[in-house]
């Protein structure tokens, strides 16, 4: 049995050697072929690195080359700038040097080059808004030119210069007192342009046809106010152009050049005073309006009794086309009564008279005490807006609080100019008709009087 089993394991194992020695060598053709192959890929590697090399140490060459010529010219740079340096030094020596020369040399001419430096600058500025820049343009480039020339102190300003300066100002003194016409395009209200003849009336205001003109010295163009002052000022304008050579004519000139002429346009007219007090003075006018008109109804109705009053005081007979005339008709109709019945017939006449004598004078003081309470609750109202006004937006702009404040005070004013006319008619009117009253009064208590020594 042993022995069999050493026969099964001994061929197993001459199994296992000749598998073994089979694998074996299939590896060795394997193995041999990458010999090959590494053998073959080492040879590429080893050329490639050579020309990597071979290269390299060009390329490291050129960049030694490259270097060299870098530094060099680095050297060849800082050479030339410190020879600049030097020669820069050397250069503001010599500046510095020529300065002192040139202040030696100029002297007391320096200062006056200051200030002809100054006048030039303020001259520059003034001609620029000066009405005569119109018809001379030409000026402002020169005073540019001086200006810059002595600033810079590259050249000195000749004789030539300063005598064209100084006629520059002669010219600017003769045209302040001239009035000259001459045409220009001129900007309308509407925004139209068109060529029209203007008047300068020196250097203070244009004129045309249509009133005043407005100078931009900015655009250097000319254009109508939007508004024109008041109509005697447009009067004025209107002579002006309508005038003859050598004429005196009177011109209201705006000395400001412009100032006074704005708030005279921006000033409110009547009708923009009327409408400042809103809806309150609009009710006082109109109650003015009507009491003006019956004072005036009753002034002449009353001054026409009056007249006829002194006419029959005249006259021997009654007429009764007068209150005098009716009184006496009713004592000439009751003549033949006891004086205590004249005396209560003419108190009746009297009496009579009375209402025609005295109407329309209550309205007419009412109207007087009523116009002031008006323009009080105008001025109420205009506060409280303002306040309301004050309490949305606050107090930063007084702009905002000009409508009520306005409204205030206008319906005051309005209130005052209807209430103060008609204390003053009423005066007149209610005295007129008292002076009738008392002559009735008086006529009667004489025919009284009369009566009873006649019938004692």
């Amino acid at each position: 049995m042993k022995r069999i089993t050493l026969i099964i394991a001994a061929g197993i194992l001459s199994l296992g050697f000749a598998t073994a020695n089979a694998q074996q060598d299939e590896d060795a053709r394997s193995m041999a072929e990458l010999l090959r192959l590494i053998e073959q890929g080492q040879a590429r590697d080893s050329q490639e690195a050579r020309q990597r090399e071979a290269a390299f140490a060009q390329a490291r060459n050129n960049q030694q080359s490259l270097l060299n010529q870098a530094r060099a010219e680095r050297t060849r740079e800082e050479n030339t700038s410190a020879s600049l340096e030097q020669q820069f030094e050397d250069n503001q020596q010599k500046i510095i040097t020529a300065r002192q020369a040139l202040d030696e040399r100029l002297g007391a001419l320096k200062e006056l080059f200051g200030v002809l430096q100054t006048v030039s600058g303020d001259t520059q500025g003034r001609f620029s808004e000066s009405l005569t820049n119109l018809q001379y343009p030409d000026r402002g480039e020169f005073l540019v030119e001086l200006g810059s020339k002595m600033a810079g102190a590259s050249s000195l300003a000749s004789i030539e210069d300063i005598e064209k300066l100084w006629e520059m100002l002669q010219r600017e003194i003769v045209e302040s007192g001239r009035v000259v016409r001459f045409n220009h395009l001129v900007t309308k209200a509407d925004g139209e342009e068109a060529d029209m003849e203007v008047v300068r009336v020196g250097a203070f205001n244009l004129a045309s046809d249509n009133g005043y003109l407005e100078y931009d010295a900015n655009e250097g163009s000319i254009s109508e106010l939007l508004r024109q002052p008041d109509g005697r000022y447009l009067g004025t304008t209107a002579d002006m152009m309508d005038a003859a050579p050598g004429e005196v004519v009177d011109f209201g000139i705006d000395v400001t050049r412009g100032s006074i002429l704005g708030l005279l346009v921006e000033s409110p007219t009547i009708r923009d005073r009327i409408e400042q007090g809103g809806i309150v003075g609009y009710c006082i006018i109109a109650l003015g309006i009507v009491g003006l008109l019956i004072a005036i109804w009753r002034w002449i109705g009353l001054s026409g009794d009056s007249r006829k009053v002194a006419a029959q005081l005249k006259r021997e007979t009654a007429s009764t086309d007068n209150p005098l005339g009716r009184v006496l008709a009713a004592y000439e109709s009751n003549r033949g009564a006891d004086t205590e019945t004249i005396e209560l017939k003419l108190s009746e006449a009297a009496l009579k008279e009375m209402p025609g004598l005295t109407k329309g004078l209550l309205f007419i003081k009412v109207v007087s005490a009523v116009a002031p309470l008006m323009g009080l609750l105008g001025t109420v109202t205009g506060m409280i807006k303002t306040f309301q006004v004050i309490t949305l937006y606050g107090a930063g702009d007084p702009k905002m609080m000009a409508g009520g404040i306005s409204q205030a005070l206008m319906t005051t004013v309005l209130g005052l100019v209807v209430a103060i006319p008609m204390v003053l008619l009423h005066t007149i009117v209610s005295g007129q008709s008292r002076k009738i009253v008392n002559i009735l009064q008086s006529q009667s208590a004489g025919l009284v009087a009369q009566h009873s020594e006649k019938h004692g």
